[in-house]
């Protein structure tokens, strides 16, 4: 299967014919990988059991050097699970969200029929994406913004949008410090280098990771990616580009949570994708610049700079509007379902 039949088959609408629960089921679960996640790990597991599904952390797909606590592969369930609750909606399922921090902590949507609403924001899905390019500067109206802090806000997660050029290169200066340090530290450059897919071949074989076309780069074979990337990502490139994305930014939106917890880490999780969502449905395009979270020396600083007093700020993006990317892939629903257990 080439690159872009993958994409076709993978970012789509389903046609509503499932056959029977089993299928419908499947469907939902399709609908919930759809989500980001960190470096595209896919860094879940699904289990259907007779009334919900459980969403679970697949630890083994971890990324310990850019997120030792987990926080992002928490916030990842949180987006799939928003995912799953608008796709459950408009198949005629009530869709509740629950997180149960027993062990390694599940998030439950627990379903239970309904008059099916087929949402802007379950219309959007197929649509999403990380967009990982410079925008159009564009300022975003009165009434974008309300849609988008409204759908950005959750339990105990509130989201603030800057949009001032003064306050956003305020951030820009903490995202540059902390970029620095990342990319100077072998570990993290190792990190990335392993979930990123040089060529259509790979990113379809492997269906997870940080395809190279997504993120601005040609399609390489593995061997010839690999050297560019040692050769050619430096603190100086990287910066520039970081900067010259964020400055044609309509603005940037960054999400705190109230308590800096693995369940305030989920709900943050759902608000994201939620903004997400609305910002698709909008035409406005969004992406990561996480990196003042992630480097612990630059987070405190980075808390104290938007004056937050007891709260924790759990991701920063970009958004604007600008031109669509090459999409990212998916494994398989197989891949993430935990089998039954037999009666």
């Amino acid at each position: 299967m080439t690159y872009e039949q993958s994409v076709k088959i993978l970012w789509r609408h389903g046609d509503g014919q499932a056959s029977d629960r089993a299928a419908r089921l499947k469907e939902l679960i399709r609908y919930a990988t759809l989500a980001p996640s960190g470096h595209n790990t896919q860094c879940w597991r699904f289990r259907v059991t007779d009334d919900a599904i459980a969403i679970l952390p697949d630890l083994s797909r971890r990324t310990p050097v850019v997120d030792p606590d987990d926080h992002h592969l928490y916030v990842s369930l949180g987006c799939a699970a928003e995912n799953l609750s608008l796709a459950a909606q408009a198949s005629g399922l009530s869709g509740e969200v629950t997180f149960h921090p027993e062990g390694d902590g599940e998030v439950r949507v627990t379903l239970t029929p309904c008059q099916p609403e087929l949402s802007p924001l379950f219309e959007a899905i197929p649509a999403r994406q990380c967009t990982r390019t410079d925008y159009d500067g564009t300022p975003l109206t009165d009434n974008e913004l309300s849609l988008l802090q409204a759908a950005g806000t959750g339990k105990g997660v509130s989201i603030s949008l800057l949009t001032e050029r003064k306050a956003m290169e305020k951030v820009l200066e903490f995202v540059l410090q902390a970029n620095s340090l990342q990319i100077g530290n072998r570990s993290f450059r190792q990190e990335l280098e392993n979930w990123i897919r040089f060529g259509d071949r790979e990113a379809v074989e492997a269906g997870d990771g940080l395809f190279a076309r997504s993120m601005g780069s040609p399609a390489t074979p593995r061997w010839l990616g690999r050297w560019l990337f040692r050769s050619l990502f430096r603190q100086g490139v990287e910066n520039a580009k970081v900067a010259r994305q964020v400055r044609s930014s309509a603005g940037i939106a960054v999400f705190i949570s109230e308590s800096d917890d693995r369940a305030h880490w989920v709900e943050a999780g759902r608000c994201y994708q939620r903004f997400a969502l609305q910002a698709t449905a909008l035409g406005i395009c969004n992406a990561f610049i996480n990196q003042p979270i992630e480097e612990a020396s630059v987070r405190p600083v980075f808390t104290e700079a938007l004056g937050l007093v007891g709260g924790r700020p759990d991701l920063v993006v970009r958004f604007g509007r600008g031109k669509a990317m090459p999409r990212s892939l998916r494994r398989p629903v197989e891949a993430v379902l935990i089998p039954s257990s037999p009666a």
